[in-house]
């Protein structure tokens, strides 16, 4: 049996007439006479019984009446659901977000959700690399937003929706630093503790060619965690120099550095390949976009 049969049914049993129903589905009436007939030969019991012109439900046809209003509700549930997750009003969504891109995107992305799709269930994770791309392999979150350098490439793993943001050493107004007028040496910095998220070897490498090698983030880096807003609200308090993406602290003082420091991160969006992704991804696709850029 099919939808359509049992679509014919209710029809047919609320109107009673097969002229009427045929009319009212815009099909002609033979052909609603076969489906009811294909219906009841595979059921192997009359569901109609014909009054004159009017057809009444058996038993069973009441029986199996109610089960086929069940079963048509729900398939319309199913629909409109399948419908409310592509247009974004509906379905759960789960987000890895490494430190970085986490800290501007994150807030702004739970507001966005909140306001304009209040149906969509939002699940973000934070954590290391490693550990996020565990958990998208394990099919417990749909995509991650990281900086692509701390990404080693596998065949798996899709990055898309690359943006590129300068990465600089900050601190408050008012910090000795920022009264330098000259450019500041990596020596002066260091006279300060040094905060940073975990950094990519990439962005080791680019340290240590600009500073030598006592600006491995191993040696160099005193106050260190996965979350920038803790570490930007200790720049702002105390003389800590913060080495983070410029964007994330827009209120700090950006230290002018002798040499320039070569910082960009590359944050993308991480999926897994041939795998159907979740409806309301682009809703993040499109607020990486918008937010996440100098």
């Amino acid at each position: 049996m099919t939808l359509v049969q049992l679509r014919h049914l209710i029809a047919l049993a609320t109107s009673g007439s097969f002229s009427r129903s045929a009319q009212l589905l815009c099909i002609t009436q033979p052909a609603l006479s076969r489906s009811i007939r294909a219906l009841e030969d595979e059921l192997a019991m009359p569901l109609f019984d014909r009054i004159g012109r009017r057809s009444e439900l058996t038993p069973f046809g009441r029986e199996v009446l109610d089960r086929a209003r069940q079963l048509v509700f729900e398939a319309d549930e199913l629909r409109d659901s399948g419908r409310q997750m592509r247009e974004g009003l509906g379905g759960v969504v789960r987000i890895g977000m490494g430190s970085g891109p986490g800290a501007m995107l994150m807030t702004p992305l739970l507001m966005h959700m909140a306001t304009h799709h209040p149906k969509v269930r939002v699940v973000v994770s934070r954590g290391g690399t490693e550990l996020l791309v565990q958990a998208l392999r394990a099919r417990t979150l749909d995509a991650l937003v990281l900086d692509a350098r701390s990404l080693k490439p596998a065949p798996d793993l899709e990055v898309g929706a690359l943006r590129e943001m300068r990465g600089v050493f900050m601190c408050r107004r008012g910090h000795p630093l920022a009264r330098q007028r000259n450019g500041v040496s990596f020596e002066a910095v260091q006279r300060y503790p040094i905060a940073s998220t975990p950094l990519s070897e990439e962005v080791a490498r680019l340290l240590i060619e600009a500073y030598g090698p006592q600006a491995h983030p191993a040696l160099c880096v005193t106050l260190q965690c996965e979350e920038i807003p803790s570490l930007v609200e200790v720049a702002r308090r105390t003389d800590t120099v913060l080495l983070a993406i410029r964007a994330a602290a827009p209120d700090l003082v950006e230290l002018t550095m002798t040499p320039h420091l070569q910082g960009i991160a590359r944050f993308g969006l991480v999926t897994l390949r041939r795998r159907t992704e979740a409806p309301a991804l682009p809703i993040v696709r499109e607020l990486m976009e918008a937010l996440l850029r100098d």
